[in-house]
C-alpha cells in the first residue's frame, strides 16, 4: 500500500489539475456515472465531535476512481493546538477492491474544496473579474484563494475575519504565491469586502448571513462552501432569492445546505429555485451566467466524488514523481 503525508499530496495536486479533474467529477455526477451515497455522521456527544464517512465511485473518460474519506471534526482540538479537522482518504482498486493507498485528508480536501470553488468561477464568474472578496482566514480560504487566481486574472484581494491577527498571518503567507497577487488587504468590516469584490468565497462555520445582501456589486460571483448543515448559513437569504442558484448535488444541498434549507423553510424559495449541479453546466446540459449583471451563487456542502478523483490524480502523480513511502498490508 501507497502512504502518501500531506506534503506528498500538496506535491501531487497542483490547483489547475485539480480543477480539471474536479470538472470532470462532477460531469461524471450529474450524468449518472457516479455512485455517491449521502455522507453519514457519526456523533461523539462526550466531546462535542463528529466524523463524516464518504464514500464514492465513479468512471469518466480517465478510468474508474473508488475510494471512501472519513472526516472528523473536533471544536476542542484548538484548545489542545491541534487541528479543527482531521481527515484520512483510503483509496480501492476499482475493479478488485484492493486497498491501493491511504492519503492524508486534510490536505486533500484544503484542495479539492478550492478546486469546486475555482471550477464554479470558471463556469460562472465574470471573465473580467479582477477582485477577490475572501470571508474567513482559515486553511479552506488559503485554497480558494489560490483556485480562484488559477481560473481569473486576480488583481485585488480583500479578506475579512473577525480575528485580525489570522488575517495578517494570511496575507504573509499567501501574498504574491503561485498565480496569487501580492495586493492582499485586511478588510475593516463585511461591507468593504461585498461592495468591492467581483468573486467573493466564503468558508466560515457560521450560523448567520457573513454580509449584507444590499452591499454585492452588480454581476458578482459568490461561492459558499463553509455551511454543510441544516443550522449553520453564511449567505442572506435575499442573495438566495435574486441569484442564480448552482449546488454540487441537488439532493445533498437540499438535505444539508442551511443556505438553501432556512430560505425554503421560510417561504422565500422552492427546491427548484436550484437552476442547475455545477456537473450540469460543465456538461452544457444547462445554461451558466447569462447577463454581465446577474448574481450567481454556487453552494457545495462537499461531494465525495471530489475525494475519489483527487485520489485518483494524487496516485497518478505520485507513481510519475515518485512520492510517498510503500508499505506491506
Amino acid at each position: 500500500m501507497l502512504i502518501l503525508s500531506k506534503e506528498d499530496v500538496r506535491k501531487a495536486l497542483p490547483m489547475s489539475e485539480m480543477i480539471a479533474a474536479t470538472k470532470k467529477a462532477f460531469a461524471a455526477l450529474s450524468s449518472g456515472k457516479a455512485e455517491v451515497p449521502l455522507r453519514s455522521q457519526l456523533t461523539i456527544s462526550p466531546h462535542e465531535g463528529k466524523s463524516l464517512f464518504m464514500p464514492a465511485y465513479l468512471q469518466h473518460e480517465s478510468g474508474e476512481a473508488l475510494a471512501v474519506k472519513i472526516v472528523s471534526i473536533f471544536p476542542h482540538n484548538i484548545d489542545r493546538d491541534l487541528p479543527l479537522i482531521h481527515a484520512a482518504v483510503l483509496v480501492l482498486e476499482a475493479d478488485t477492491g484492493r486497498p491501493l493507498a491511504l492519503l492524508e485528508g486534510g490536505a486533500l480536501t484544503a484542495i479539492r474544496t478550492g478546486a469546486v470553488s475555482g471550477t464554479a468561477t470558471d463556469l460562472l464568474a465574470r471573465p473580467d473579474s479582477q477582485v477577490v472578496g475572501i470571508f474567513g482566514a482559515g486553511v479552506q480560504s488559503r485554497t480558494q484563494l489560490e483556485a480562484v487566481c488559477t481560473t481569473r486574472p486576480i488583481q485585488k484581494v480583500i479578506i475579512y475575519d473577525p480575528q485580525k491577527n489570522l488575517v495578517a498571518e494570511f496575507i504573509q503567507e499567501m501574498a504574491g504565491q503561485g498565480p496569487i497577487p501580492k495586493d492582499l488587504r485586511l478588510a475593516k468590516d463585511p461591507q468593504e469586502v461585498s461592495s468591492q469584490a467581483d468573486v467573493i468565497c466564503c468558508a466560515t462555520t457560521s450560523t448567520a448571513p457573513v454580509f449584507n445582501d444590499q452591499h454585492l456589486k452588480p454581476g458578482v460571483h459568490i461561492n459558499g462552501v463553509g455551511s454543510y448543515t441544516p443550522d449553520m448559513q453564511e449567505i442572506p437569504p435575499e442573495t438566495i432569492q435574486r441569484a442564480l442558484l448552482v449546488v454540487d448535488s441537488r439532493q445533498a444541498a437540499l438535505s444539508e445546505a442551511g443556505d438553501i434549507i432556512n430560505p425554503i423553510k421560510e417561504g422565500r424559495i422552492k427546491a427548484e429555485h436550484i437552476q442547475a449541479e455545477l456537473g450540469e453546466i460543465a456538461l452544457g446540459d444547462k445554461p451558466g451566467r447569462v447577463d454581465a449583471k446577474q448574481i450567481t451563487f454556487f453552494k457545495s456542502v462537499g461531494n465525495a466524488v471530489q475525494d475519489a478523483a483527487a485520489a485518483q490524480l494524487a496516485l497518478y502523480n505520485a507513481q510519475k514523481l515518485g512520492l510517498g513511502q510503500h508499505v506491506q498490508f
